[in-house]
């Protein structure tokens, strides 16, 4: 079984968000087309180690220091020097400029593939110095993923790299699916969170970061008379609470982190998933996925990227322009208002999924991707 080592600055179990789940995905089920993984990332632990999570293990190595939100480690060199060295090809994520540096130290000569999970939106000033180093980076591996057309087709940097990017959106499967231990939740469990929200709610669930459109959601909450349920937490939680009370919010309910049982029955229950990234930091929006796995109409902003391609207006739900509090409103109050339209988008929406966005579906194409490039390594191509 050939080898492969996905390297990021951070991982399941440690951290959750989309980048994360995309790793676990392909290193969980990677095996069933012939690939072994290890993930190798940052952990704020003291001391380095080695933690097996779902079938394949994660080293993970103590941070030294975050300079303009990129972890960097002296440690981690060594690490990937010696995992690389033992895997078969090298699976970078990118954004992570300190992992660009590790490459070129270690310059390791095995097989090489990043997934380009996003542009670098934030440190625009700091980017001028960094470019001359991501350039030779992405020059430097073999191939570039992409993970939406919408997203290649906007992206100057992934426009540049011609033939060179291939496409592969993300997918992602339902663990009561994928795991026979994760029953999903019970009648007592679906029957305890109706009660203390209603019949019908409309979710969000992720990470509340800058560019999650999360203010523009309290906005538009004003005044209207049906719940809006928040699973997460983040950077900007303590603001947010602080606009919701100034409002006077009583709709809007912040649950923080919940096992995974209570957010399957969220999702289950939700009426619809209001998804109000605003900026192109949100790459892709793998919560739009859990919506659509669950068959609920969607609600998102047209910022260029994979957004749109996983929800298409008025097929599986209604896409606004960004930054429009009215206009998210308007959106909300529409599906609200229609179960009939609500229910026959969010049948669509899971129609979709299961087409185009099973993780099934991801990891077969990476394996594709593996195997063409160990072959032409094989053939003596460079």
């Amino acid at each position: 079984m050939a080898r492969v080592l996905h390297f990021y600055k951070t991982a399941l179990p440690d951290t959750v968000g989309g980048t994360e789940q995309v790793i676990n995905q392909l290193a969980r089920t990677s095996s069933r087309h012939g690939f072994d993984a290890t993930v190798l990332a940052l952990t704020r632990r003291a001391a380095a180690d080695i933690v097996r999570y779902e079938g394949y293990d994660v080293h993970r190595v103590p941070l030294d220091v975050e300079l303009a939100s990129t972890g960097c480690s002296l440690a981690v060199v060594r690490h990937f020097r010696e995992l690389a060295d033992a895997a078969d090809l090298v699976h970078y994520h990118f954004p992570w400029p300190f992992m660009d540096m590790v490459h070129f130290l270690v310059r390791t000569r095995k097989p090489s593939l990043v997934t380009y999970h996003s542009d670098i939106v934030r440190q625009r000033a700091l980017l001028h110095l960094y470019r001359p180093l991501q350039t030779r980076f992405l020059a430097s591996v073999d191939r570039v993923v992409a993970t939406s057309p919408n997203y290649l087709a906007t992206s100057k940097v992934l426009r540049k790299l011609g033939d060179k990017v291939a496409v592969v959106p993300i997918g992602i499967d339902r663990p009561d699916t994928l795991r026979p231990d994760t029953a999903g939740p019970d009648a007592a469990c679906l029957a305890s969170w109706r009660q203390r929200l209603g019949e019908r709610f409309f979710l969000f669930c992720g990470v509340f970061r800058y560019y999650k459109g999360l203010h523009i959601l309290l906005d538009a909450a004003v005044g209207a008379d049906y719940p809006i349920v928040l699973i997460g937490a983040g950077p900007i939680e303590a603001a947010l609470r602080a606009q919701a009370a100034r409002l006077g919010l009583g709709n809007v309910h912040f649950l923080g982190h919940l096992p995974e049982v209570d957010k399957l029955a969220l999702l289950t229950l939700c009426h619809g998933v209001v998804f109000p990234s605003h900026l192109r930091a949100e790459a892709f929006g793998v919560s739009l996925l859990e919506g659509a796995m669950y068959g609920k109409p969607m609600i998102s902003s047209e910022i260029g990227t994979g957004t749109t391609f996983v929800n298409i207006h008025g097929e599986t739900g209604l896409v606004v322009p960004p930054g429009d509090p009215t206009a998210l409103r308007a959106a909300m109050d529409w599906l609200w208002n229609d179960p009939a339209l609500a229910g026959a988008m969010g049948g669509r929406a899971a129609a979709r999924h299961q087409a185009l966005f099973t993780g099934e579906r991801m990891t077969a194409a990476y394996a594709g991707l593996y195997r063409e490039l160990l072959d032409r390594k094989a053939g003596g191509q460079s």
